[in-house]
């Protein structure tokens, strides 16, 4: 079972938390994992509204935007089992989010890994 402590989850947690600042103002430090998020953006914003059409990116909450950035960067070019990434991502939107965050998460991933798994066959 995942602990707050583990150094993993502390990572993710950090890295969201940054992305996040980061949607209000420029940050001056980002960590090696966070610039290369960054750099993809453009890329892993067309994925989010390929998955929820209905959600412009502009209208999606800035929390629950940080951690889909981060969990499709995850899920896109790192190795990390998709299973992994989901539920760290559910954890963080019930940890930072709405009441709904953890749903619409979920939800938002479930769809790009459907489609990941499609582009890969």
């Amino acid at each position: 079972m995942k602990r707050a402590s583990d150094p993993r989850h502390i990572r993710r947690r950090d890295v969201v938390k940054l992305l996040f600042a980061e949607s209000f103002t420029k940050q001056s430090k980002h960590s090696d994992l966070a610039d290369k998020i960054l750099k993809s953006l453009k890329k892993i914003d067309i994925i989010i509204t390929g998955a929820a059409p209905t959600w412009p990116i502009e209208k999606i909450n800035k929390i629950d935007l940080a951690i889909l950035r981060f969990a499709i960067y995850e899920l896109a070019y790192e190795n990390t089992p998709p299973k992994v990434v989901i539920d760290e991502a559910v954890e963080l939107g019930k940890e930072y989010g709405s009441e709904a965050s953890g749903g619409f998460i979920n939800g938002v991933l479930g769809s790009v890994f459907s489609k990941m798994e499609l582009e890969t066959k």
